[in-house]
């Protein structure tokens, strides 16, 4: 990925787009043979040096970058950039750049969804207590909380594979988008032509309408697209700092052997991968912001007042989401879980989950369904004062003694609803089963 939004990598792709504008207007006889050759000869000859000292003087980095072309090519450089400005060029290899940029991402994280789906399949049946409000709640599968990530990671893939078949570039349309220098050259009646060619010698399809440069709101869909990925990264990886927690203790990202958690504290053992994805994902995301700028303030046909940050907000975009990935593939693959502590907190707060259960079943023999929620309530907060003081859960033994609950039902009812809790777990293994097959059915089409 720094490679391809380097410096020398983008000045590849002008000089490729300089040659394919020389070869198709050969074909109008504009150019000759000779001099096309002489152009392609010349054209991986990169020369950063000489164009930085052309730009420090001219201060523009594409004519510099043309300027040191030109004097490569005896024959051929008297003819680059014929017709074109500026964007024509530098607009058709950033398209290009994004395209293989979104390809890249495209392959980590459709390595990541192959290791959500191993392990989905792996954890598929394990109880875990679930949280709402980040307190206990009810029951489900290990399995069906990473497909909550899971699901959310496929449809990110599937909006970058969308985006990243619909990437365009400028064209050959000139200063405002008129081609008028083009039509100048070869005839308004070749133009379509002429365009055409061009496509697909860059194999890249172009906007039918553009300005100076291509449509800016392209730069917003894309990094929205990109901070979205970013927003379900986050969502994992600080669940993931939650269930660290030795408090919780159920997931825990790799750590190294040698790896040191604090220069103060020997004992610490800090979630610091899950924490740089926090980082950079907060970054990642005020990246739309910025894109959105650039395309409302775009003022008729064209200002520059979006070329400095843009320099900065396409490849840092990238540069982040890449890394957002690669780390999360670390955390993924190595995760460790801890079963013990799932066990732990299932048997601590598990019983809770029972009262929805006994509320329900003591409606059918007849309870009052408000007045039987304030009974079992009332028992919830003993029990509660009961684990604050560091004893068990007491709710098996005293709901299955309890008065009023006995009215509807039998001791040995209450309890085997008590025993059966963690088989409620509705359909959350069979669906979580379903995702993970959908993921590598998606993935390897």
């Amino acid at each position: 990925m720094r490679m391809l939004w380097s410096e020398h990598t983008k000045r590849q792709l002008w000089r490729r787009i300089w040659v394919a504008l020389a070869e198709v207007e050969a074909e109008f006889g504009l150019v000759t043979p000779e001099q096309v050759q002489d152009l392609r000869e010349h054209q991986d000859a990169i020369d950063l040096q000489r164009a930085l000292d052309i730009e420090r003087e001219i201060q523009h980095d594409l004519m510099a970058e043309l300027k040191t072309f030109a004097e490569q090519c005896p024959l051929g450089g008297k003819v680059l950039h014929l017709g074109a400005t500026s964007m024509d060029i530098e607009d058709n290899a950033e398209a290009l750049r994004l395209r293989q940029g979104l390809g890249l991402l495209l392959e980590k994280l459709a390595a990541l969804l192959a290791i959500f789906a191993d392990k989905i399949e792996n954890y598929a049946h394990l109880p875990v207590l679930g949280y709402t409000h980040f307190q206990p709640a009810e029951p489900l599968t290990l399995g069906y909380r990473l497909a909550l990530y899971a699901q959310d990671l496929l449809e990110d893939y599937q909006t970058l594979s969308e985006l990243h078949s619909k990437i365009r570039g400028k064209g050959f349309k000139g200063a405002v988008g008129s081609a008028a220098s083009y039509a100048e050259l070869i005839g308004v009646e070749n133009l379509e032509r002429f365009e055409s060619l061009l496509s697909q010698k860059l194999n890249l399809p172009f906007y039918p309408i553009a300005s100076q440069t291509y449509p800016r709101k392209q730069d917003f869909v894309i990094l929205s697209a990109l901070a979205g990925l970013g927003a379900t990264l986050y969502k994992f990886a600080f669940d993931l700092r939650l269930l660290q927690n030795p408090l919780i203790g159920e997931w825990r990202e790799p750590f190294g052997a040698s790896q040191v958690g604090s220069s103060a504290m020997p004992f610490k053992r800090n979630p610091i991968r899950a924490e740089r994805i926090n980082s950079l994902a907060r970054l990642l995301a005020t990246y739309p912001s910025i894109a959105w700028q650039n395309a409302a303030h775009s003022l008729l046909e064209r200002t520059l007042d979006d070329s400095a940050n843009r320099r900065l907000i396409l490849p840092e975009a990238f540069l982040v989401t890449d890394e957002l990935l690669m780390t999360a593939h670390t955390i993924l693959k190595g995760l460790e879980v801890d079963e013990i502590a799932i066990h732990r907190n299932l048997s601590n707060y598990l019983p809770f989950a029972a009262m929805e259960h006994l509320l329900m079943a003591s409606v059918k023999k007849g309870a009052d369904r408000q007045a039987m929620h304030e009974h079992l309530r009332q028992q919830a907060l003993i029990a509660w004062k009961a684990l604050q003081q560091g004893q068990p859960n007491p709710l098996p033994q005293t709901l299955s003694r309890d008065e009023i609950l006995l009215t509807y039902l039998t001791a040995d009812e209450i309890l085997k609803i008590f025993h059966n809790t963690v088989q409620y777990l509705g359909t959350s293994a069979e669906r979580a089963l379903a995702l993970a097959r959908r993921i590598r059915q998606l993935i390897t089409t």
